[in-house]
């Protein structure tokens, strides 16, 4: 049995979550599976191992959390990403009825209309963050909208979003400091957010109505409110801002999309691949596992990398170079196979109604400002300010 490459680097360390690519590009020389020592888990670093992991369930599980740390693992265990078939695809067919392929389309137009005006408001400025101005305005006007909390929660969504992120690396300060806002989300899905309190028709509601007809049990629908407040906003944020950052870079880029817009679907999967909201997911395995010649013993917790697998240059030549003309179309940044992202669709439609509205009405943008979002799991910016023409 060969012995398992090792590394004593620490991703968590604020040099390596503001760059990791060095790092990752790293790992991925070292082997097929690296084990960090400083982290004290076992790392798939290349796209073969990601992809393969993550289409594997019945070894790689989530059953017993896909988080750094056993208290965030306990907190979620509920939720629909730490779970496996068949609670995990009961679960999932229900969160899902809202985001089936003919409700969203019924939700285009909304979605394109508010992206429109947003757009033409934004440019006509001159200026604007595309953070706070741009991005988050489709997610909190319209999904958070959809989600139905009432007003004072819904605007609580970015940060008990930010925070459950946080709270998923190992138990450093970043971690640490997330967990009181973990808890409060928490607490508020248990005892708070009831049938009676939430907006009747929204999804969050349509979970217990789904309970009350028998199509799950009703002790889950807490946690698969969690499932829609955690994740559903903040990285789409971070996939919308990083297009805007990215263009600003590579003008060039801009330049391809506006003369063929019917590249913005690659353009998309582009930014996803090179700039993955969700850096990061571990796994525990169920059995032995073989990766080319290194056994991972059964009971071994894993972490898979997509921000290290999308920039592999064994799967993408020149994997650092952002091209809006390669078409990356089995990037992982919304993982694959079960636990593939439930939302990833109306991510591609909010990202492509802005790109969309964008493009006739800017040449150029110039970036003035941008500032980095330090979090354990996701990557993505805090601000970027541009100037457009």
């Amino acid at each position: 049995m060969n012995a398992i490459p090792t590394s004593d680097a620490d991703l968590f360390t604020d040099e390596n979550l503001s760059d990791p690519y060095p790092l990752y590009e790293e790992l991925r020389e070292l082997g097929p599976v690296v084990e960090l020592t400083a982290n004290g888990i076992y790392a798939f670093a290349r796209y073969r191992q990601v992809r393969e992991a993550s289409g594997n369930w019945q070894v790689f599980s989530s059953a017993q959390g896909v988080m750094m740390n056993d208290r965030i693992n306990s907190v979620l265990q509920g939720v629909t990403l730490c779970s496996d078939p068949p609670e995990h695809t009961q679960m999932r067919e229900v969160l899902g009825r809202p985001l089936r392929p003919e409700k969203l389309r019924k939700l285009v137009p909304l979605i394109e209309d508010e992206a429109e005006r947003h757009v033409a408001h934004l440019v006509e400025q001159g200026s604007f963050d595309a953070v706070t101005d741009l991005a988050e305005h489709l997610p909190l006007a319209v999904v958070s909208e959809l989600v139905g909390l009432d007003e004072t929660h819904r605007t609580r969504m970015l940060e008990w979003g930010a925070a459950t992120f946080d709270a998923q690396g190992p138990m450093n300060q970043r971690t640490m400091d997330a967990f009181p806002q973990l808890d409060e989300m928490v607490a508020f899905a248990l005892h708070e957010a009831k049938p009676d309190t939430l907006k009747p028709d929204g999804w969050a509601a349509r979970l217990y109505a789904a309970a009350a007809q028998g199509d799950l049990p009703v002790e889950k629908c807490p946690f698969m409110v969690i499932d829609y407040i955690a994740p559903s906003l903040g990285t789409t944020i971070h996939a919308i801002s990083s297009a805007v950052h990215l263009f600003a870079r590579n003008p060039d880029q801009w330049d391809l999309l506006r003369a063929d817009p019917a590249l913005v679907p690659h353009a998309i999967n582009e930014v996803l691949r090179l700039e993955s909201p969700v850096q990061r997911f571990t796994r525990c395995l169920t059995e032995d596992y073989d990766v080319e010649g290194y056994v991972l013993p059964a009971g071994s917790r894993v972490m898979l990398l997509y921000g290290a697998a999308n920039r592999d240059g064994r799967r993408y030549p020149d994997p650092d170079r952002f091209d809006v003309r390669r078409r990356p179309s089995d990037q992982l940044a919304f993982g694959r196979g079960e636990h593939a992202c439930i939302g990833m669709n109306l991510a591609r439609i909010e990202m492509r109604a802005l790109l969309e509205s964008l493009l006739p009405r800017v040449s150029r943008f110039e970036l003035l400002a941008s500032e980095l979002e330090l979090n354990n799991t996701t990557r993505g910016l805090r601000r970027c300010r541009v100037r457009v023409r």
